[in-house]
């Protein structure tokens, strides 16, 4: 767990399972609620991502494959994506495409503080960082 910033967000949550290396999920949001929902459609559709607010899907897409691919149609997939984008756009993200901003907050092999499933990591410095204390 972590906080975020530059992503803009006035509401909602954004989720996604493409997260590199290790393709956990990785959810951001304004809220916890929102951020359950999100956390909860990225399983319950086998991966992929997701934007909600108000404690609703906004929209969806599904990557089956491992959650990082599908194997629908690509004018399906990019509808799917353009839906997304549009929703984090009106939502507040000042974010081109917000979901690769995401995927790469998890990738531990770049500077400079990443999240991965052992917890906050200062990449620079090989070291795990306590969320709740500076140094």
């Amino acid at each position: 767990m972590g906080l975020v910033s530059g992503f803009g967000l006035k509401q909602g949550a954004l989720g996604t399972t493409v997260a590199h290396d290790s393709h956990n999920m990785i959810i951001i949001g304004t809220n916890d609620e929102d951020m359950l929902v999100a956390a909860k459609e990225l399983k319950r559709i086998g991966g992929g991502y997701v934007a909600v607010a108000r404690g609703r899907v906004a929209a969806r897409l599904r990557l089956p494959i491992a959650g990082l691919m599908s194997n629908r149609k690509a004018e399906t997939v990019v509808s799917d994506l353009n839906r997304l984008l549009a929703k984090a756009r009106i939502w507040g993200s000042r974010l081109a495409n917000p979901f690769i901003a995401l995927s790469f907050l998890a990738l531990p092999v770049i500077p400079e503080l990443k999240l991965t499933d052992r917890g906050l990591v200062d990449v620079g410095k090989f070291k795990l960082v306590n969320f709740f204390c500076t140094e």
